[in-house]
């Protein structure tokens, strides 16, 4: 959408079915052009019946990829598997044994046949990476000349220096205990979490080139000063026994722990980010580890000399709670293999097999275009809101699977690319509009499959879509 100005006056018109005209002066990037194209993409939008990215994702603190961890885990990949965990989760080994499992809460399978396993399949994945010669360590950028101290060596500061590490920001960890780990070395059991499980995976940890500073508390054996003069940044994360001294380093504390900006973990002074139990007095361990990850990212923004954000969450369109008729069209896309738990009620863990099977059991609520879908990229692009015209959500029509290409009706926008490509190669059958007003949809004729329809040009089409209603199986 373009305005053009001709000698008669300026309209708004449709770009790709304007002919250019001697004199005619063309507005693209206008004030105007850009709310009519946001206009245009939320009207698209309020029609769109399909999920950016799981629902397991939004529950999971850390905000883990959670369903290419299971595909991988469904391939055999384990390798590849622990390198998806642990983009965002730094202890696997450990959340795998004691979190609560807030993404299995949000899993849709949970409402027919039980949650998908996911806390003891990332388990899985972590454990057969600790059991081999070479635990995964990931690469790390140049080294940037940047130091940053961490006060804490508890489940945030080992997660904050993780990622900052890959940064190439040399990380100096200090903590008054003689073992690192801070409250996972007491609040769980044994039981719960075998401490040689926590020894393997904070030592796998800190082979990325993290200093760890033992038995050193910061306020007695070193000075708050002397910290914040060495170091380009400090992160604090020594918990909610840190208040007072928070207060000795001038440090803002509120009701709940130091005072920090919420979506950059700054607090008041220059350079110093406070995060985990420092801030919430009491929180799950995975909230802590997802705190150390968030934190790394708005201290790197820091040391870059960037603008201190944080995370910038994409934009992400959702189905929501799914009606009774409509969870079956999800179960027809994962396994019909019970929810089984490991072999001694949890303690050993699942075997490959076991994984397998268990993986295979997600519905794969996610987008397969994530990467690639227009109409979530101009959404992002425009700022636009999914919400901004409300109506109650059409039912979701169950997919189109006969051949190789798998059809979403709900996520297709009608634009009618499929069928110019189909038509201009000449396919015998080919694609078409079916309906009429709002309920108009693209069909094959005759209910031939979608592979007769699209003939030699499936790929293209495939390729052409632009939300992924068309993609192939598997």
């Amino acid at each position: 959408m373009v305005k053009i100005r001709t000698p008669s006056g300026g309209r708004l018109v449709p770009s790709c079915g304007t002919p250019a005209v001697d004199g005619m002066q063309v507005e693209s990037e206008t004030e105007e052009v850009f709310q009519i194209r946001r206009t245009a993409l939320e009207l698209l939008l309020s029609d769109h019946v399909g999920d950016c990215l799981a629902p397991c994702h939004f529950a999971c603190p850390a905000h883990m990829d959670v369903p290419t961890m299971l595909r991988q885990i469904t391939a055999q990949n384990a390798r590849e598997a622990i390198v998806t965990v642990k983009h965002d989760i730094a202890l696997p080994a450990v959340l795998g044994r004691i979190c609560p499992k807030p993404c299995e809460k949000g899993c849709r399978r949970g409402a027919a046949d039980g949650a998908v396993a996911v806390c003891q399949l990332k388990r899985f994945a972590a454990d057969l990476d600790l059991a081999g010669d070479h635990p995964y360590v990931p690469p790390c950028e140049p080294p940037s000349g940047k130091r940053v101290a961490i006060i804490g060596a508890g489940p945030t500061g080992l997660s904050a220096a993780y990622y900052l590490s890959q940064r190439g920001h040399a990380c100096t960890v200090f903590d008054d205990q003689q073992r690192p780990g801070g409250r996972l070395r007491h609040e769980p059991s044994e039981e719960e979490l075998p401490r040689a499980v926590l020894d393997a995976e904070i030592a796998a940890l800190l082979a990325i080139g993290i200093a760890l500073r033992s038995g050193v508390r910061v306020g007695s054996e070193i000075s708050f000063s002397e910290v914040y003069n060495d170091f380009d940044a400090v992160l604090v994360a020594c918990g909610a026994t840190a208040k007072d001294q928070c207060r000795a380093w001038d440090l803002g504390v509120g009701p709940r722990g130091v005072s920090v900006r919420k979506e950059t973990f700054e607090t008041g002074m220059h350079g110093v980010f406070a995060a985990g139990n420092a801030i919430r007095l009491k929180g799950l361990a995975v909230r802590s580890v997802a705190d150390g990850k968030l934190a790394a990212l708005g201290i790197h923004q820091f040391l870059a000399g960037e603008k201190v954000t944080g995370v910038q969450n994409p934009f992400s369109a959702r189905i929501g709670r799914l009606d009774a008729a409509e969870l079956p069209h999800f179960l027809a896309g994962g396994s019909l293999a019970p929810r089984g738990e490991s072999g001694d009620g949890g303690a050993a863990g699942y075997d490959a097999a076991q994984a397998a099977t268990q993986a295979g059991r997600c519905l794969h609520c996610d987008c397969l275009a994530l990467g690639t879908c227009k109409l979530r990229r101009y959404a992002t692009m425009y700022g636009a809101d999914p919400g901004r015209y409300p109506s109650q959500r059409r039912p979701m029509p169950p997919p189109v699977e006969r051949g190789q290409v798998i059809y979403e009706p709900g996520k297709c926008i009608n634009c009618g690319l499929c069928i110019q490509i189909a038509a201009q190669s000449q396919e015998s059958l080919g694609l078409s509009f079916v309906g009429r007003g709002f309920d108009v949809r693209i069909g094959v004729p005759f209910n031939r499959s979608l592979d007769e329809a699209l003939g030699r040009v499936a790929a293209a089409c495939v390729a052409a879509c632009p939300t992924a209603a068309l993609v192939f199986k598997g």
